[in-house]
């Protein structure tokens, strides 16, 4: 099969004022057999339209809290500043995807983003809202699991690890409060927290709220979410050219 271009949602740097991203997004793809393309940070449909075009599936990056707005809340004082160029990029091209059944994983920020746009709500801040004993804003070194998830029986996660359950690395601050009513959870951490979700149905729309971008050199757990990522973009891929 042909290599599955993969468009990667951009990290912008406010004070610098650039375009940036973690390696380890590229790096996830490239190793399992895919091709990433940094999408563009812009508002501009025709542009999103015309590089979500050349994309057999879509990596949704963590990144900056969500402007509350996307799921009928007002902004706390402890939520970060949203980035509104990225919510309403993110929010088009999820929106795309949808209608296409284009491939789509969504990594932290990603789970958050899926479940406002599909009519759920988020916890602002895990401290001040839903505080517990579970380590949700790990340091470095962040390719280690600090803490375990428990995976929903016959869930698809179940499928990809082949486990019950799984230590993940964890770096939020804002997390799944009512889950969407168009997504299944398919794994839970320790103190109830959603972790991970998908679209029955779909092609390939699952999320997580870890970070395999960050554990995929050293977790084979971790490489086996990107592969399923580029399984089904190359499927994708194989239908347009037909």
């Amino acid at each position: 099969m042909d290599i599955p271009v993969i468009g990667v949602t951009p990290l912008y740097d406010k004070t610098r004022q650039s375009v940036w991203m973690i390696p380890g997004y590229l790096g996830g793809i490239e190793q399992a057999g895919g091709c990433p393309l940094i999408l563009p940070y812009t508002e501009d449909e025709k542009i999103l339209r015309r590089a979500y075009e050349a994309c057999d599936g879509i990596l949704f990056t963590g990144g900056p809290d969500i402007d509350p707005a996307l799921y009928g809340e007002p902004r706390a004082e402890y939520c970060g500043v949203p980035d509104t160029v990225r919510d309403v990029l993110e929010k088009q091209i999820f929106k795309w995807c949808l209608a296409e059944d284009k491939p789509v994983f969504g990594i932290c920020r990603g789970i958050q983003l899926f479940n406002a746009l599909l009519g759920g709500k988020l916890w602002q801040d895990l401290p001040k809202e839903h505080p517990s004993n579970v380590e949700h804003s790990m340091t470095a070194p962040y390719d280690r699991g600090v803490h375990a998830v428990t995976f929903t029986k016959n869930s698809p996660l179940a499928d990809i690890f082949g486990a019950e359950s799984a230590m993940v690395n964890s770096y939020h601050h804002q997390a799944v409060k009512v889950l969407a009513p168009a997504l299944v959870a398919t794994a839970v951490s320790e103190d109830g927290l959603v972790e991970g979700a998908y679209i029955p149905g779909a092609k390939f729309i699952h999320c997580v709220q870890w970070h395999p971008e960050l554990d995929y050199k050293v977790n084979a757990q971790s490489r086996a979410l990107f592969k399923e990522l580029i399984k089904s973009s190359q499927i994708f891929c194989a239908g347009r050219a037909q």
